[in-house]
């Protein structure tokens, strides 16, 4: 398919009540169409794997555009320059958790950006290095323990961001670590007890408090024993 062609069907499938249903869920309904992933989803499947046709779609700066153009790319061709650049564009959390799981967690500079987008000061940028941790841990089946013990550090570290987007997917990357297996999920609660001892901060104690609940559950539990 051309570009054209794929802009004028995305256009075609807009949806004002599912814009308004996402806001809802704190979706960012600026050039937004109000597309589901499933539907996207058919549509990147009948086109297949295009670098150049991800690049355009991407810059376009539409949401379902930019959701779509993750699920096209060929990651074998995206590098460390293009994944700065993509994340400036992330305004809302489903385009960067989607283009994360998407695309980026499978390109090669991903693992060192989960520490280097940990340190940004813009929200969404930010929370894209913990959303590509919480990735890889359930995603990559190849890497070890160690990969993912260097995580928790950083994850103590921006604990106190209060801010909502990050707070949660730093929840989510310390919860996906405690669940990869036993000795993860033992290494992750004692991070959770020093995160719960923070000092003044609403943010820690409610990631502590939220982590500690799933990672001591009898089903997850279980279910790491069985594994």
């Amino acid at each position: 398919m051309y570009y054209r062609q794929i802009v004028k069907k995305l256009k075609s499938w807009s949806n004002p009540q599912n814009i308004v249903g996402m806001a809802r869920f704190g979706i960012n309904s600026n050039n937004t169409l109000g597309i589901n992933i499933p539907k996207l989803r058919s549509l990147a499947k009948q086109i297949g794997k295009d670098h150049k046709l991800a690049q355009k779609l991407w810059d376009s700066k539409m949401h379902e555009a930019k959701i779509l153009a993750s699920m096209i790319d060929d990651y074998k061709l995206v590098d460390g320059r293009q994944m700065d650049k993509w994340i400036k564009n992330f305004d809302s959390w489903d385009v960067c958790d989607e283009t994360c799981m998407n695309l980026f967690v499978f390109a090669d500079p991903a693992y060192k950006k989960c520490f280097i987008w940990s340190k940004r000061s813009k929200e969404f940028e930010k929370r894209a290095g913990f959303a590509l941790m919480a990735i890889f841990a359930f995603k990559n089946k190849n890497l070890t323990d160690r990969y993912f013990i260097k995580f928790l550090p950083v994850i103590k570290r921006e604990a106190k961001d209060g801010r909502n987007f990050v707070r949660k997917a730093v929840n989510w990357s310390l919860r996906q670590i405690g669940k990869r297996n036993l000795k993860l999920n033992k290494t992750a609660l004692k991070t959770v007890k020093e995160i719960s001892k923070i000092k003044n901060s609403k943010s820690a104690h409610w990631i502590a408090q939220d982590a500690i609940r799933e990672l001591n559950s009898p089903a997850v539990l279980k279910r790491l024993k069985n594994k």
